[in-house]
């Protein structure tokens, strides 16, 4: 996967890092038709590893690695390479700019006659601009504990002659992401309850982030490749390697280089670099457009006019006969068009151009819990078969995706509306992976 910085050469009042994406083909991360918005690598060298707790945070609020919470297991690589069939590419399930994704197979420590599936994560050894996302996910995973968040189980930390080893170790998240299922190539799409139960799980997470802690913590790459199903098809949300504390009590935002993927980053934040909880209201309001259509934030793939999701939907939103024709066409025949327009309503509220003007989580989950309750839809069933029949194996139909080319992309602004769309050029632009 190619990937681009981009700088607007405006000097910003935190120290600037590099960060990159992973791009896998299952879960863990974006597709590679993700256009994510990174810093250049030359501002990568200005700061050392060791800071980049404090820096991420503005303030070392996160716990710093060397003061790992007891909750997180350490092991060594000789474990992971272990567990992992020496990092086979028969149980390799993911791939990216990261490093690779691998499942793996570690034993309890309560008991080790009980075997775990984990998802072992690795840090190319190539380059040091996903180092200090694993760092920032180690910070941020080691201290949060909620149902509707990836755990993370453990990491291995170890520097010899063999080089720096950098990995992560998650549970096991069995059903992918629900980018997966939404995509036109998977044979499983998800029911219409079952993408309620997505929208108030990834909600549920995204509260207790912003609402729930001491801090508050932005995710800042909220979107359906980064929400991860379970076994029993909870919602996870994932990869919090672009996470970053919140503003101090009495302040609006925080000022930050731009970074995360392009088709959810909101507007203001891809203008001005202040960041706030709201940027991921935003977010959120793309994914509900997401599960509402079936289709990606940016597709290329599509017709010129099709592209851009929040572009395409906006014709359709004035007229309630025509509200019916972006549904997505592989469960149009089970869809409840009043709930569906109801959950559009709260992404409309979502996508206000005015960040001020958005609802907090908490509120957006008042609203998507009052349509479930609404719709009275009953238990979410398991996701569906083109045909509409129910399948039994939940990893049938998973295929691998085609890597398409790197295309530049824009940021979205419009001077009315609910959303605007505005041309963004960047000053300097830089490929560095």
């Amino acid at each position: 996967m190619k990937c681009f910085a981009f700088f607007n050469g405006e000097k910003k009042d935190e120290p600037k890092t590099t960060t990159k994406s992973l791009s896998v083909k299952s879960s863990f991360s974006a597709h590679t038709t993700d256009r994510d918005v990174r810093r250049s690598e030359s501002e990568f060298n200005s700061q050392e590893i060791s800071d980049v707790s404090e820096e991420l945070s503005g303030r070392a609020t996160f716990p710093s690695f060397s003061q790992r919470p007891d909750n997180l297991r350490a092991f060594t690589f000789s474990d992971l390479k272990s567990c992992t069939k020496n990092f086979g590419r028969s149980v390799m399930i993911g791939e990216g700019g990261f490093g690779c994704v691998y499942r793996g197979v570690i034993r309890s420590l309560e008991d080790p006659q009980v075997k775990i599936d984990v998802a072992v994560k690795q840090l190319s050894r190539k380059g040091h601009q996903g180092h200090k996302e694993w760092v920032t996910e180690v910070n941020v995973l080691g201290v949060v504990d909620h149902p509707n968040l990836v755990k993370l189980v453990g990491y291995c930390a170890e520097d010899d002659e063999r080089g720096i080893q950098r990995l992560l170790v998650y549970e096991y998240m069995p059903n992918r992401s629900v980018e997966d299922h939404l995509s036109t190539r998977s044979e499983t799409p998800l029911s219409w309850a079952m993408r309620l139960r997505i929208a108030l799980d990834a909600a549920r997470g995204l509260v207790y982030l912003h609402e729930e802690m001491d801090f508050q913590i932005i995710f800042r790459d909220f979107k359906t490749s980064n929400i991860l199903l379970d076994e029993q098809w909870n919602a996870k949300l994932s990869d919090f390697g672009l996470a970053r504390q919140g503003p101090s009590e009495g302040l609006t935002h925080v000022s930050t280089a731009v970074v995360g993927t392009m088709g959810y980053a909101a507007p203001e934040y891809i203008q001005t670099g202040r960041l706030s909880s709201k940027s991921d209201v935003w977010s959120y309001g793309v994914v509900l457009y997401e599960l509402i259509t079936g289709r990606r934030s940016l597709d290329r793939n599509r017709p010129k006019g099709e592209q851009k999701l929040l572009e395409w939907i906006k014709p359709y939103l004035s007229d309630t006969k025509k509200f019916h024709q972006i549904l997505d066409p592989r469960i149009r025949e089970n869809f409840p068009v009043k709930s569906a327009y109801k959950l559009a309503s709260v992404a409309n509220r979502c996508l206000v151009r005015q960040a001020k003007q958005r609802p907090k989580m908490s509120e957006v989950l008042e609203m998507v819990k009052n349509i479930i309750e609404s719709a009275e839809l009953g238990d979410p069933e398991l996701p569906m078969k083109n045909t509409l029949k129910p399948i039994g194996n939940p990893e049938e139909g998973k295929r691998k995706r085609k890597k398409s080319n790197p295309v530049n992309v824009d940021s979205k602004t419009e001077a009315n509306g609910w959303y605007f769309w505005r041309p963004w050029t960047a000053k300097k632009i830089v490929e560095i992976c």
